[in-house]
Parts: C-alpha cells; structure tokens; sequence
C-alpha cells in the first residue's frame, strides 16, 4: 500500500500495524533501499513501511509487500516525529525503527526469528531492547566511494568502549543500568562528528505505549527503556550493522577529502552473522537458551 503522508498511513493503515512486529525504515537515500527491506521481512517483522520522498524508487514486486509513505526523511527531528506518531497511534506493539543501508541482527537470528526473540524478551517484563550500531564499511574506497558493498563489508573487531551516563537530576551520578557507548568511525574519526553525535547505542526495538516518546539522542523519556539489562541478569541485546556512518562520512565535503580508507590494523570482514557479532561481544544473548 502506497501513502501520500504520515497522517494517511496512521489512519488507513492502523488496524494492519496492530498485528505487529512493525519495522519503519527511512530512507535517506536510494543506497540499498531494497536490500534493507528484504533484510527486515526476512527477519521476520509482521509489517515494514517505508519512509521515504517520492523520488526513492523500489521495484514493484517489492512495494506491493510493504507500506510505502512519501515522507521528508531529511527535516528536522524527521524520524524522532514519525515514530512518536507511530507509538501513539498503536500502543501495545514492538516497533523497530532504522535508515536504509541499517541491517538488524539479534542472537541466533539465522535460526530464530524476531517474534521469538521479542516473545521471550517479553516473558522477562522487558519494554525495549538495546541496540549497538555497529559501522560497516568496504574495503577499497577507490571502487567504492560511498563505502557501500555488501561483498566487501569489512568492521572494527575492537575499539568499543562504554561510559557512565550522568543523571543531571542527580548531580550527574551515573545512572542504573545505563552506559553511553562509543566506537567504531564515530570514534576513530571523531573530529568530523558532532559530540552529541558520537554515540553508537540506540534503543531501536521498543513496545509502543500512549505516552513515550523517542527522544533525539535515540533513548525514550521512560529511563527504564534505555537500561541494558533487568536489575536481576543479562537481557539480551541486539546490534544494527550500519553503513550509514561511512555514507556520512564519504559524502561530507568537510570529512571526503580527508579520509582515503576506512581500513586499519583491526578490520576484519563481516561475516553477515550473528556468531560473529556475538563472538567480538558486540551482542549479548543474555539468558536466552
């Protein structure tokens, strides 16, 4: 189905969404739209939608299965806005959110689909899973200079790190459960990212409630949703293999001219699988059995 706004896709399409899982995807340009989608469906998500301008173009086969909104992916605060309204319109659902190029993965998620993973992590009274945006990015920026190839991915197999957050209603004592976590191009090309920018965690898988809202930093205004865990064991957590960064990176006059590889002494290939984000502990199976 094809939307001409978000206030249409909210209104003819809400008792389709209340089915759940729901992916929205943002397409902030034409850069493996199609590949995004067919990740998130075969994941196992009930419904995908599409936010993206007209111009971005997907084969037909491929729209007739999804929901499609035109929508201005580039104003201000454009995805914060959409999932707000998307939570307020079907509260009680999980909802994923995510641009184009952005892959989801979760343990063992070549054997187990999403609806499991969220199943479980709902018998453990958990509201939102933690999500780490790990930078993909190819190998030879000379034959690809967006730093897009899904062959050739390659990411950091270390340089990940993590700091307390400070809770400015408490005299910025850490807060429970919570850790701003860096690494990856943010941080080994930090001087062409914003400070407020740097951060590679993002609370990408919520249940929808009337009330919450996403916040522009990607935690919610309920403080126990950006936790990484239960106060009593391990949640299980997911990673979002990313392109995005690279593109950024890549398509900035002000960092283009500076970066000529993206490669160091720690790349390695992306294997395309959730052992081996699970094996550089960039994904935590948590108690799941």
């Amino acid at each position: 189905m094809k939307y001409p706004s978000l206030p249409a896709f909210l209104s003819e399409a809400k008792a389709a969404l209340a089915k759940g899982p729901l992916a929205l995807i943002f397409a902030e340009d034409p850069v493996e739209v199609d590949t995004t989608l067919r990740h998130h469906m075969a994941a196992g998500f009930s419904q995908v939608a599409l936010f993206a301008p007209a111009e971005i173009t997907v084969p037909e086969a491929l729209e007739a299965k999804i929901h499609r909104v035109i929508y201005n992916v580039h104003a201000d605060n454009a995805l914060i806005e959409a999932v707000n309204a998307v939570n307020d319109a079907v509260p009680g659902i999980w909802i994923y959110y995510c641009y184009n190029a952005e892959y989801l993965f979760h343990p063992f998620c070549e054997t187990r689909n999403i609806r499991e993973m969220l199943a479980f992590h709902t018998e453990e009274r958990r509201d939102a899973v933690l999500s780490y945006v790990i930078d993909l990015y190819a190998d030879d920026l000379g034959r690809y200079p967006d730093a897009v190839s899904l062959e050739r991915a390659h990411l950091d197999r270390s340089g990940y790190y993590a700091l307390g957050r400070p809770d400015p209603a408490n005299h910025n004592h850490p807060r429970e459960r919570q850790l701003d976590f860096f690494g990856g191009l943010r941080w080994r090309f930090e001087e062409h990212v914003p400070p407020l920018r740097r951060k590679i965690d993002r609370i990408s898988l919520f249940r929808s409630r009337p009330g919450l809202m996403l916040r522009p930093d990607f935690t919610f205004s309920d403080e126990e949703y950006n936790t990484y865990a239960c106060a009593w064991h391990h949640n299980i957590t997911t990673a979002i293999a990313s392109f995005r960064t690279a593109k950024a990176l890549r398509t900035n006059a002000g960092s283009r001219f500076d970066i000529h590889d993206f490669r160091w002494h720690n790349s390695v290939p992306f294997e395309w699988n959730s052992q081996q984000l699970m094996d550089l502990g960039l994904m935590e199976p948590g108690q799941w059995f």
